[in-house]
């Protein structure tokens, strides 16, 4: 009988995990001149979504959400995207913590 080695099971999970993430609804959120486009975003309730934040600024930002417990730091021109759990219905805010005087952004679940 063969052993599988720790390496080996790590790869399976972290495949298994992006494998899932893909399958998430991508919403698509974009940094640029200061505020978030769109301002609001409409997610289905009971379901794991992505978002994909790009930063279009020509300095960095950082994706925040105290609601959410969600932070990722952009670089300008840079792409990233964040996994939400499934949500509650309700308004969730996000906001650019580098840049807090900037509009907020909402996310609301219905």
């Amino acid at each position: 009988m063969r052993v599988a080695r720790p390496a080996a099971l790590v790869l399976t999970a972290l495949l298994a995990t992006a494998a899932f993430a893909e399958d998430a609804p991508l919403f698509k959120l974009v940094a640029r001149d200061g505020k978030f486009e769109p301002a609001t975003l409409e997610v289905p309730a009971g379901k794991r979504i992505r978002i994909e934040v790009a930063n279009q600024n020509a300095k960095a930002i950082e994706f925040e959400s105290k609601d959410l417990k969600q932070e990722k730091v952009l670089a300008a021109g840079a792409k990233s995207s964040v996994v939400i759990n499934a949500l509650k219905p309700g308004t969730y805010v996000f906001f650019d913590e580098y840049h807090q005087d900037a509009p907020k952004g909402k996310i609301v679940v219905k």
